[in-house]
């Protein structure tokens, strides 16, 4: 399974954000494109460490099975306007797609240096750098296939 971990996956994803443009338009949900540039940003700091979120009930509950469905395979994706925390959600107007697309690009460059074994994901818990990697890629190509990139 790709994984944000391999330098050829994160080629990829770069140059699908690279082919990102002002008038691309969501085949679902209500964010702009510079909206979901900025998101993805902001979930790339947070997998850094650099945000701290604790974990939700329902990620208590549920998030264990939710992360085996999203991983069971190649195939499987992050179902449409799926819900995420409100720490990631973006409202305001950003009028830069350049500027963001440049701080989301040096975000997955910096994978290649990315050293911690594990992860706790607020909601999903306990995850490995290889199931961590895995679910990078998998939110990066949801959103970007939400915009047709």
């Amino acid at each position: 399974m790709k994984s944000i971990f391999e330098p050829g996956v994160r080629a990829e994803i770069i140059r699908r954000i690279d082919s990102l443009t002002a008038g691309h338009k969501p085949a679902w949900g209500q964010m702009t494109v510079s909206q979901m540039v900025r998101h993805c940003a902001i979930c790339e700091d947070y997998y850094y460490g650099n945000i701290r979120i604790r974990r939700s009930l329902l990620g208590r509950i549920f998030g264990s099975k939710a992360i085996r469905e999203i991983l069971k395979d190649e195939n499987s994706t992050i179902s449409k306007n799926a819900p995420t925390s409100g720490h990631f959600i973006v409202k305001e107007t950003i009028n830069d797609l350049e500027n963001e697309k440049t701080k989301w690009k040096s975000l997955i460059e910096r994978y290649g240096q990315f050293y911690s074994e594990e992860f706790t994901h607020w909601f999903f818990g306990k995850l490995t750098k290889e199931q961590l990697g895995q679910f990078i890629y998998k939110h990066c190509d949801h959103h970007l296939r939400q915009f047709g990139a």
